[in-house]
């Protein structure tokens, strides 16, 4: 309490993040944790400070968009405390990060933030064998600890201190295993005795001890295991499923276990005994071990780091969640740029032999980069060079790339180094990913390996994001050019309609309508061909044009159903159609209607109350082609509405029909006389809000205005 009371007059120190999350992680017995602070120039969130675990761990977060669906991320944008409270929901609601850590363990992150700023965020850990639940003293804590964080971040800002390295906490290596006292020379002597091997691990993986049994079993000597991680400075044992081990230990802190090869056919078992100190590893040999998918031992070549392995892994489960060509744009803006320290972004593609412009990021004057967009791929640029011949190509400085491009720096970007890399999926190139550098950058040959590797992630997400939006395009322009593009003027009606497609399938479906002016009357239609894809709609537009046929040669509604039943039936479709016809005569105010297999309209009278037409009809059409539709007269006095819809209005899983039509009067009735086109917007809301519509929506209002 005392350090709360004095933090407000506590001058500014160093390290402030680290002694800060130092005294968080005690106050509320957490294992692990980090600092972020926000870029003052980017929405990205850049670790500061780690501490209990290697920073190692956190690889793949240590820059992040604000716009990444991760704890820390979330944190800041909702400004409140995020917790996860074990294995199953970080896997439900942060299933890149469980892919990437699954253990079991339970995190929080708060928001570093003062009412006028955000200065970043705070996420801490606990091992998996904590309660779930986090208690209101520990939300308390933490939040106190945020709160006096960000009032210090505050007035640092205001004396104008810079912000200084900071250390991460770690425990320190125990390597030497001097002997101090008597009982600790006869420790060292009891197990140097054992039968087998025993070894000190730190945080980091290094051997800080190892008696004399390990050093025989591994088949290294001692001097040469002290101070270097296991993994590597063992050939056999450099595998990331080893390593994943002693990261699933030291973050979960249960005990672990794996057995491993050493060459050329003695196995040997390894448990992890974990603290928040280091771990303690006992090593034997294996009882019989059954060889499945392992083959001949490991070569003394260096094996690809598990951090880098979790960056891709994390990243690849990103981009799986990308659809349209803009989200792959935004979500390599947001995530991959930042991880690897790039601050600009151009994706760049093709089409008829010339250079197109998928996107950009981070461009102060965007038109240096749309300059581009449409330019040969003859040109001599990088972006088309890298795109033909699907060479990535790299140049640390403004001097280098300008060698070889003269005419980039004509017209220059703030940018002084730069990564072009080919977009390969499927064996052809499908575009360039083009990340920008503001200061000269050295590419090291591995992190040219890891870019290279990114890009043939990002390939394949682009590939089926500009499949998604050429079909996303085809469906929408189909469905334009069978649907009405407008509704006709017509005397004494008011006409307004709405039309929502699905969100599964190819978001085109069969639901249809249609408002005809017949002879001083109107004809009115609304339907729906089972199915959402391109055979449903052309089916759908046939029906159309047939109604529409009917109509001008003028039959009347029950002869209009019973034409278009045997048309449905002639064409030898095996799709089904409900349907909804009305012909109606404002001067008389009635209207004529004939339904078939459709859900009955809705009639709002003058007096605002909302009743069900439950009117008599026949089965669907295509079914039977002796079917009858009888024919129902309704009046449609001035100040009427009618409410026409196709079941994806109001269907939805686990509801009863009956009910869900009854809660559309009462949405109908609560609206009130809203002007037509925002009640059409109202009433179709609910359906536009579904995250997962399985149906399209269709809805048509006739209104017959008073006075007219």
């Amino acid at each position: 309490m005392s350090e709360g009371r004095s933090s407000a007059r506590a001058p500014v120190g160093r390290p402030l993040l680290a002694l800060t999350l130092a005294s968080m992680m005690d106050e509320v017995h957490a294992h692990s944790g980090a600092v972020y602070l926000l870029s003052p120039d980017r929405p990205v969130l850049e670790m500061a400070v780690m501490a209990g675990l290697p920073r190692a761990f956190a690889a793949p977060w240590e820059r992040v968009g604000l716009s990444a669906p991760i704890p820390v991320s979330d944190a800041v944008r909702e400004r409140r405390l995020v917790w996860v409270g074990g294995e199953e929901e970080m896997a439900r609601r942060y299933p890149r990060i469980a892919m990437v850590l699954p253990y079991p363990f339970s995190l929080a992150a708060l928001p570093v933030a003062t009412a006028a700023r955000v200065y970043g965020a705070v996420f801490v850990t606990w091992p998996g064998t904590r309660p779930q639940e986090l208690s209101d003293g520990e939300h308390d804590r933490l939040t106190a600890a945020c709160d006096r964080l960000a009032a210090r971040l505050e007035r640092a800002a205001e004396q104008s201190l810079p912000s200084a390295p900071e250390p991460d906490l770690l425990a320190a290596p125990l390597v030497g295993g001097a002997v101090g006292t008597l009982g600790a020379v006869e420790a060292a002597r009891m197990v140097s005795r054992l039968p087998y091997g025993l070894c000190s691990l730190d945080l980091h993986g290094r051997v800080g001890f190892a008696n004399a049994a390990a050093a025989e079993l591994l088949g290294v000597p001692g001097s040469r295991l002290l101070g270097a991680q296991m993994w590597a400075s063992i050939p056999w044992l450099n595998d990331p499923v080893h390593e994943d081990r002693y990261r699933a230990a030291l973050l979960s802190q249960h005990v672990t276990s794996f057995v491993a090869l050493r060459p050329p056919d003695e196995w040997l078992s390894f448990r992890l005994y974990p603290s928040t100190t280091g771990l303690s590893v006992r090593i034997s040999r294996a009882r019989a071990v059954t060889e499945t998918d392992r083959t001949a031992p490991r070569s003394g070549r260096e094996q690809p780091r598990l951090v880098t392995i979790a960056q891709v892994l994390s990243l690849a489960g990103a981009l799986t969640e990308t659809v349209g060509v803009r989200d792959v744009v935004q979500l390599v803006a947001d995530e991959i740029a930042p991880a690897v320290g790039s601050q600009g972004l151009v994706v760049l593609g093709s089409r008829a032999g010339r250079l197109r412009v998928l996107g950009h990021q981070g461009y102060a004057d965007a038109r240096v980069v749309e300059r581009f967009d449409g330019m040969p791929l003859s040109e001599p640029t990088p972006g088309s060079q890298v795109l033909r011949s699907g060479v990535p190509a790299f140049f640390e400085s403004r001097e280098e790339i300008g060698r070889l491009y003269p005419a980039l720096l004509v017209n220059p970007s703030e940018f002084a180094a730069w990564a072009y890399l080919p977009l390969i999926a499927s064996g052809r190139p499908v575009g360039t990913c083009v990340l920008s550098y503001a200061a000269p950058h050295h590419f090291a040959t591995e992190e040219r390996a890891v870019l290279t590797s990114l890009a043939g992630l990002i390939a394949q997400a682009l590939e089926r994001a500009l499949l998604y939006d050429a079909k996303h395009l085809l469906a929408h322009g189909l469905q334009e050019a069978l649907l009405p593009h407008t509704l006709p003027s017509l005397a004494g009606i008011e006409a307004a309609a709405r039309y929502l497609p699905a969100t599964q399938g190819m978001e085109i479906g069969g639901d249809f309508y249609d408002l005809v002016p017949v002879q001083g009357m109107a004809a009115a239609v609304i339907g729906d061909v089972q199915g959402h894809n391109v055979t449903a709609a052309g089916l759908m537009g046939q029906v159309r044009t047939a109604v529409r046929a009917y109509t001008a040669v003028g039959q009347a509604p029950e002869e209009v159903m019973r034409s278009t039943n045997r048309l449905l039936l002639e064409l030898g479709s095996d799709l089904f159609a409900s349907c909804l016809y009305l012909r109606l005569d404002p001067a008389r105010g009635r209207a004529v209607m004939s339904r078939a297999g459709h859900p009955p309209p809705l009639l709002r009278g003058p007096d605002g109350r909302v009743r069900v037409l439950d009117l008599a009809g026949g089965p669907l059409l295509g079914i039977d082609g002796s079917a009858a539709y009888p024919s129902t007269e309704v009046g449609l006095s001035p100040g009427s509405l009618l409410v026409l819809y196709t079941d994806g209005l109001v269907e939805s899983p686990g509801t009863d029909f009956e009910d869900a039509v009854a809660d559309l009067c009462c949405r109908l009735t609560g609206l009130g006389g809203l002007p037509l086109d925002e009640l059409a917007d109202a009433l179709v809301r609910h359906g536009a809000d579904a995250e997962n519509r399985l149906d399209d929506i269709a809805l048509l209002l006739l209104h017959a205005p008073p006075g007219a």
